[in-house]
């Protein structure tokens, strides 16, 4: 099913007014308020918010569903976007660029309204559906693992039970063509986990390091020797990537600082790799400090686990979007990314796929634009359309292929009225 141009329209509008107010982790009330007022506007959407999150759920039931005795589906698939910015003040120049310190520079606000389009869509063809559809409109994504929340929270069932398949999209403002999707089977992305460490020293005068213990260089030491652990003690077919984003340390030039602190980024793509860390990084932090007579404290923080996509529904991702669209748009990955993803959490838990969307608006090069996280990263609203396509159509035909799950003993179903019941309409 294509976008009317008027459709078209709309989404970029939606897309633009998204771009605007920015807001950053699990509590995102403004984005929130703006998406469920839309979405209740469509009507026959079952909508719910979060608890714990200003996420919001919504469950479209299909027309030509078989149902069991309690209402539920005998086949269920979930969408999700996550609508969360980061805190990257936006050096675009766009005419929509927000101006509150915040960014969508990951594309979220693209996510955000691809879903809605989707969920428009989907409203419209509801009596034709064999199946319920399950919207997963997420915050927190990045870094605040906004995934995990909704799962503790039901997301997974909201339909009833446990959705039987599960996709999300993901725009790129470089590295990949634009309009181009792509995934691979199995590993996608690596896992994501944070390094942080603090340096005590003893503080002095500039003018005589030798009187007291200098954190700074301590410090600088520990960064650039995280670099050649990786070169040196992994695997080089199963490395990490270790990447220093913050650093700070002392206010005046000549005055030695107590203490030193830095984060990393910590990307591994197995266990054996992340297990390795985990004992090879305190072990050398540790040794640097104690030659230089220093201490320091290191807290390594698992975040999400490898994106691992399921080969079956992969392969389907890909089928449909060469059918609707063109066999050449869809590209299998050679190799995963470094990047990482909460949508982690859901294929843990539910068969599914994450596609890769190219983004880089044209008349640039997608190799050189400026890449996800940064200030310049700038994404295209002309994919919205493809993307609310792909979306829509990824459910539709999935509804249409899967086979009804067989009930087994211990199997329990949680009716929709008690879903609902959990939770409180957002008004």
């Amino acid at each position: 099913m294509t976008v009317s141009t008027d459709f078209a329209r709309d989404l970029t509008a939606m897309r633009e007014h998204l771009h605007q107010i920015p807001e950053v982790g699990l509590h995102l009330p403004q984005t929130q308020e703006f998406m469920f007022t839309q979405l209740e506007a469509l009507g026959d959407i079952e909508l719910s918010t979060g608890d714990s999150v200003t996420s919001i759920t919504g469950v479209i039931r299909g027309g030509k569903a078989t149902r069991d005795a309690n209402g539920v589906a005998d086949k269920i698939v979930l969408l999700r976007g996550d609508m969360d910015a980061l805190p990257v003040a936006e050096s675009t120049g766009l005419d929509f660029a927000s101006t509150n310190g915040n960014m969508h520079a990951c594309g979220h606000d693209l996510h955000t309204t691809m879903l809605f389009g989707a969920a428009s869509q989907l409203r419209d063809r509801r009596d034709d559906l064999e199946g319920d559809v399950v919207l997963m409109f997420q915050p927190g994504e990045e870094g605040c693992d906004g995934a995990r929340y909704m799962v503790d929270e039901g997301v997974l069932e909201a339909a009833g039970r446990t959705a039987d398949a599960a996709f999300a999209l993901h725009v790129m403002s470089a590295n990949t063509p634009l309009g181009e999707f792509r995934s691979r089977e199995g590993l996608l992305m690596a896992s994501s986990n944070r390094l942080h460490v603090t340096v005590r020293g003893a503080g002095g005068h500039g003018s005589t390091p030798h009187l007291a213990k200098d954190p700074v260089v301590v410090a600088a030491e520990m960064v650039v020797s995280l670099q050649t652990l990786v070169t040196r003690q992994l695997n080089l077919f199963d490395s990490a990537v270790i990447s220093v984003g913050v650093l700070r340390a002392g206010e005046a030039i000549n005055v030695i600082p107590e203490t030193a602190y830095f984060e990393a980024t910590v990307r591994a793509f197995s266990d054996s790799t992340l297990e390795q860390l985990r004992v090879a990084l305190p072990r050398l932090l540790r040794g640097i400090a104690a030659a230089h007579n220093v201490e320091v404290d290191v807290d390594f923080i698992e975040q999400y686990p490898p994106t691992i996509t399921n080969p079956d529904q992969t392969q389907f991702a890909g089928q449909v979007i060469s059918d609707l669209l063109d066999p050449k748009r869809y590209e299998n990955l050679r190799d995963p990314f470094n990047g990482s993803e909460d949508f982690s959490r859901v294929l843990n838990r539910v068969p599914g796929s994450m596609v890769i969307l190219g983004a880089c608006p044209p008349g640039r090069d997608h190799a050189t634009a400026a890449f996800n996280h940064s200030p310049y990263a700038d994404f295209d609203s002309t994919v919205l359309s493809d993307g609310t396509s792909v979306y829509t159509e990824l459910a539709v035909r999935r509804l249409a292929s899967l086979k009804a799950p067989s009930p087994t003993p211990c199997e329990s179903s949680v009716a929709p009225a008690a879903w609902k019941a959990k939770h409180v309409h957002y008004h």
